[in-house]
């Protein structure tokens, strides 16, 4: 069975969606637009986050410590530098052999940025510094499988299938039938793409965050983020109504699991009014 690293070697290529790459590029050519303007815009797509953060952090720039936010690395690079990224970025490309009943794009998108505002909702819930890099890593958390499904799209669906059938946990099916989880693939595209090294654990780490040594406050606020995103997406009848979340996580972010509808609440609201500045009818379906 092949190896994280050698799929993510394989892989070709990610893609932005055409609404959300029109949607960023509007503001980013927007005379008036602010730093913060476009930092804010930016952070709403993993493919660019990810681009952007690995300009930042590349020997070009030279940064004097590693940059994790998106308000830092557009600081950083200048706002020309990433409109050149911006219009660089291929949109709407698929990936190579992969049929699109293998991945929903769009959903896919929707999950990761629900994500991204749970894991910064919570890490303000819990008196964390940054929520914008808890807002990154949630928003990449689900990364690996942008390779997985380019490289062996048959396999990752059979997995995901698998698993909804036998409700078992999807890592470990994945690892079965693949070799390897969503969560190693990720952290490998991660440290492949020379992002800080915070970032490559949280993601690695976020299915047993008491592995991550002293990232493990990040690794577990996105393993309580992802197992929520999870959840939510399950049909109904079908949710947890206790969640499964690791208890080495909810001790080290000491998180009050009553606040949590509140907190779903709210980041479900600023979801539905994202969707409807990018593409009310597409996106918010």
């Amino acid at each position: 069975m092949p190896l994280a690293s050698e799929l993510v070697q394989s892989c070709t290529s990610v893609f932005t969606l055409p609404d959300l790459h029109t949607y960023v590029r509007d503001v980013v050519e927007n005379a008036d637009a602010t730093t913060e303007d476009l930092a804010k815009v930016l952070k709403l797509d993993p493919a660019i986050s990810a681009r952007l953060l690995r300009i930042a952090n590349g020997p070009l720039h030279g940064a004097s410590k590693e940059i994790d936010t998106i308000t830092g690395a557009v600081n950083l690079i200048g706002v020309q530098a990433v409109k050149d990224l911006v219009t660089e970025t291929t949109v709407g490309q698929t990936f190579s052999g992969m049929l699109p009943q293998f991945m929903d794009a769009a959903r896919f998108w929707r999950k990761s940025l629900f994500c991204a505002l749970v894991a910064e909702r919570m890490a303000t819930s819990c008196g964390v510094d940054n929520g914008e890099r808890c807002f990154v890593v949630g928003l990449l958390r689900d990364i690996g499988h942008f390779v997985l499904y380019q490289t062996v799209p048959q396999r990752a669906q059979s997995a995901l299938i698998e698993a909804g059938y036998l409700e078992a946990s999807l890592a470990e099916v994945e690892q079965s039938n693949i070799g390897c989880d969503f969560a190693e693939v990720g952290a490998e595209l991660i440290r492949s793409w020379e992002l800080p090294v915070q970032l490559e654990q949280a993601i690695r780490c976020q299915l047993s965050p008491k592995d991550a040594g002293e990232f493990e406050l990040h690794a577990s606020l996105v393993h309580l983020a992802g197992v929520v995103a999870d959840n939510e997406e399950l049909e109904p009848n079908r949710r947890h109504e206790v969640l499964p979340f690791d208890s080495f996580a909810v001790t080290a972010t000491q998180f009050a699991t009553a606040s949590l509808p509140a907190l779903l609440s709210e980041a479900h609201d600023h979801l539905q009014d994202t969707l409807a500045l990018i593409h009310p009818p597409a996106m918010a379906a």
